[in-house]
């Protein structure tokens, strides 16, 4: 006996587990689903990328500030780092902030013309290393600099950003920790419809048993309904996704921040991102199928 599934191929097949896709809950619900996943994605990428781009703009970066209230000891000291910090030979380059950009970055706290007020601001000197900065490099050049310029202090530019990078470590772990509740969600919604189906077409599934099909020829035609409502549903959630990230790309990039800049999405950032509704598909398939397959055991 030649089985049922050559008799009925494609739509006809399909006619036998009758359901209306585009009515149903499961394509809205996983259109949902990738929609979050999509901005999820964005999100833990562009925090990857915020977290790198700072790491390799301030891994050499080091700030000497001239602390001296006294305005023409602040000029000597500032002067006397300088020609030494252009000499050692760890240095790559040396550039002193001028005072108008200095007062420029304390203006939004302390206001206009914060030197003729009568605030010390001090001097400072953005250096860059030739490789990145250790304690040993800064404990060598803060002993180098004591003898001819006492007020000053160096710090490593990476150091102030420390505590800001944990938190983008943080906020990225758990953007990576909702996509795996989402993609557990997505499967969940999968094995809730891929049940109530097969309830409700329990007599239809009988019939085919007894006309010589098998556990996975239904399974197949489970699949390929379940195939259809994601692929449309993860195609909407792309589009809705994709969407939502680009306004909030064009948001953050008014602000015109230097850290915020370095979040930018590549090209393989949004091959990763149009992958998301491609991995939703095979998720759903894989969890209709295995549903199926468990389910017809049990009952049949």
């Amino acid at each position: 006996m030649r089985s049922w599934r050559t008799h009925l191929p494609g739509p006809r097949a399909d006619a036998l587990l009758p359901q209306a896709r585009l009515a149903g809950p499961m394509p809205w619900v996983i259109a949902i689903m990738v929609t979050l996943t999509v901005i999820a994605v964005a999100g833990g990428l562009a925090l990857s990328n915020i977290v790198q781009q700072a790491r390799s703009d301030l891994a050499g970066g080091l700030t000497v500030q001239i602390v001296n209230a006294d305005p023409v000891g602040r000029a000597r000291d500032a002067e006397s780092a300088r020609r030494a910090l252009v000499t050692d030979p760890a240095v790559r380059s040396v550039r002193a902030i001028p005072q108008a950009e200095i007062e420029a970055l304390l203006e939004p706290w302390l206001g206009d013309h914060v030197g003729e007020q009568g605030v010390p601001v001090p001097a400072m000197i953005d250096v860059r290393l030739n490789r990145d900065a250790s304690p040993e490099q800064l404990a060598h050049l803060r002993a180098s600099l004591a003898p001819i310029a006492p007020s000053a202090r160096i710090d490593a530019q990476s150091s102030w950003l420390r505590p800001v990078f944990s938190a983008i470590v943080s906020l990225r772990l758990a953007a990576l920790l909702l996509v795996i509740l989402l993609a557990a969600s997505g499967a969940a919604a999968v094995v809730l419809a891929v049940r109530s189906a097969l309830g409700a077409n329990r007599d239809t599934i009988e019939i085919v048993h007894l006309l010589g099909g098998n556990d996975r020829q239904i399974a197949r035609l489970f699949q390929r309904s379940v195939g259809v409502d994601a692929l449309l549903g993860g195609l909407a959630g792309l589009a809705l996704g994709s969407g939502a990230v680009l306004l909030l790309g064009r948001r953050f990039g008014e602000l015109q921040s230097g850290l915020v800049s370095g979040g930018g999405l590549s090209l393989s950032d949004w091959i990763v991102i149009a992958s998301v509704p491609l991995i939703g598909l095979a998720l759903a398939l894989v969890t209709a199928r295995v549903t199926v397959l468990r389910g017809l055991g049990r009952v049949l």
